[in-house]
Order: structure tokens, then sequence, then C-alpha cells
């Protein structure tokens, strides 16, 4: 990795949280206007069950010895496509984002051949100001795939008790206690998305651990048509800083669409974000998901609030 004069490299470790997370609030500030992660989440990034920061995860010091950059590796299912977030503070580190998107497509090859694939697939995300990012990415052979949009809406005046559902369709909270209802939720949620282009499938017991540590349970809800299992919507605790219910799934059989099973679990989820005090809900869509539906989400008062565009690199496996 070819740095400046007087600036270093080096493997992150746990004592480096507070530095790491001044640099992504000064990140997250410059591209979304908020920070928008907590000294949990980068230490959730940095012990991952599919990182090793001695080999997936890089600081940069300036000459002074501040922090100034960071880059990390994530898959969270361990298989498919890795994903490369590369922070830095835009006013101290912007000259170090290209030599460590380097280094990670490096480590990204070597990864791949870990694994005894031919080649594999990195993304890294791009908001709108991050301009000279886009460049760096293009620059090193990326190109654009797909866009997401977050959105989301004030929750001011959402009476705590949901609306009536339609005809035949029921809404409850997920009992979490219940091993049949967990699996009946997984299924679902498997199904649905199974129509979509870039779902990489989990099995159960895969998904059971890795929402082990979820306590909100009373914000993720079943829906029922005549009685069956028909759609799901899975909250997550993401966007508390900001005192904003979230929504990280909803998912709905293709059978049972176009029929309000939707707009009532999110009708449901709004409520329970307002019986606790939240100012409001959103979410995130895939743009280019061809079941996404957009129209439901304007429909239930969710307005964009901003986008953020995905780039893409095939990595051929190191010696290949």
């Amino acid at each position: 990795m070819t740095l400046p004069a007087g600036w270093h490299a080096r493997r992150p470790t746990l004592d480096d949280v507070p530095a790491i997370l001044a640099v992504v609030h000064a990140a997250d500030t410059f591209a979304i206007g908020h920070p928008d992660f907590a000294a949990d989440d980068v230490r959730d990034a940095l012990t991952a069950p599919n990182v090793d920061p001695e080999r997936d995860s890089w600081v940069v010091t300036d000459p002074d010895g501040t922090l100034v950059a960071w880059a990390i590796l994530d898959n969270p299912t361990g298989a498919g496509r890795e994903f490369v977030d590369v922070f830095v503070d835009p006013d101290r580190g912007a000259s170090v984002r290209a030599p460590l998107l380097a280094r990670q497509v490096e480590r990204v090859a070597g990864r791949a051949a870990e694994r005894g694939l031919p080649a594999l697939t990195v993304r890294c995300p791009a908001y709108p100001p991050e301009r000279r990012w886009v460049e760096e990415l293009v620059a090193a052979g990326f190109g654009f795939v797909k866009r997401y949009q977050v959105m989301s809406r004030s929750l001011a005046g959402v009476p705590g008790e949901p609306p009536p559902t339609p005809p035949g369709v029921t809404v409850r909270p997920l009992r979490p206690g219940d091993e049949s209802e967990l699996r009946d939720f997984h299924r679902v949620f498997d199904t649905a998305f199974r129509d979509t282009p870039d779902y990489e499938p989990l099995a159960y017991d895969r998904w059971r651990a890795r929402i082990a540590a979820d306590t909100a349970w009373d914000e993720w809800f079943v829906a029922e048509v005549d009685g069956r299992p028909a759609g799901v919507l899975q909250s997550s605790d993401q966007a508390l800083d900001r005192n904003e219910g979230w929504v990280k799934n909803l998912a709905v059989l293709p059978a049972q669409r176009r029929r309000g099973v939707g707009a009532a679990l999110l009708s449901h989820a709004f409520a329970r974000y307002a019986a606790k005090g939240r100012e409001s809900a959103g979410l995130g869509v895939d743009l280019a998901n061809p079941t996404a539906p957009l129209s439901l989400y304007l429909s239930v008062g969710l307005r964009e609030v901003r986008r953020v565009d995905m780039y893409e690199l095939v990595v051929p496996a190191a010696g290949v």
C-alpha cells in the first residue's frame, strides 16, 4: 500500500474503536448529513463471524498520529459476494481512500483463493456527495450496479393502536419462544425473497443464530391470511440514535401480494413504534428489486430521504 510520507497503515484493535468511530462520524456527516454509526457498530464489524481484523481491516494514521481512515471487509453470510467499506475523514484522509480500496481488493482476491473460488464479486457503496469516491471506484474498475433508497415518515399523530386490517388478514407480534413459529417466519422470508436477483439464502440454523441477539421481539410481526402465514416484518434498532423505528425486512408470499398484507404489517409496526415514543419510521428499498413495492411505501406515508448507489467489481482469485 503506497501512502504519503509520514502516514502509516496498521491493523486495528478494539482499542481503536473510539478513534474509528470519530472517522466514521465525519464520513457519515459528509455523505448523508449526520452520523449513522455507533461504537457498538464498529465493535460488531471488527468481531463479525466472517471477518478477521488481522487480515480484513486496516486503519491509517496521518503524520500527527491521528487516525484518519478505516477499511473493513464484510460478508454477513460467509458465502456469495463481499462488501468493502472505506471510511475517511473527508478533511484529512481523502487522499488515502483509493490506496485502501486497492488493498482491500487484493484481500478479496485472497479470500476467493482461500474459498477455492475462481473469483469473487465485491461491492462498495457511494452517496451523492462522494463524487471523488465514485471517480476512484470507476478508476479501479468498479461499475454501477444498483441504487438503494432510504425512506422515512413522521409518526406524529400516529395512534398507538393500528387500524383495522383487510378482510381475512390478521397481524400479530411474533412469538419468539415458539420454535415452529420462528421456522414459519424464516420460511415466509426465504420464499418471498427467492424471486429477487441479489438474494443469498441462509439456512434456518444460521439465520436463527444471527437473530439471537435481537431483543425487540414485540416489533416483529406475522401476518396471516385465512389463518395461514402470509407475510412477516422484522424490525431493527439500527436507527434508535435518531429515535426512529426501522423496518429491516418486509416479506409477503407471492400468492398473497396486493391483498393489503404489506400495508397491514407496516401499519402495525408504525403503531408499535409510535407507542414507544419514536419520532419517525424508516426503511431501505432496493430499486432494482422487481418486487420492491415502492407504491406501497408511498401509500403509507414514506418518502425518500437519501439514496446510495452500489458499485461492483468481479475480482479474480489470487494466483488465477
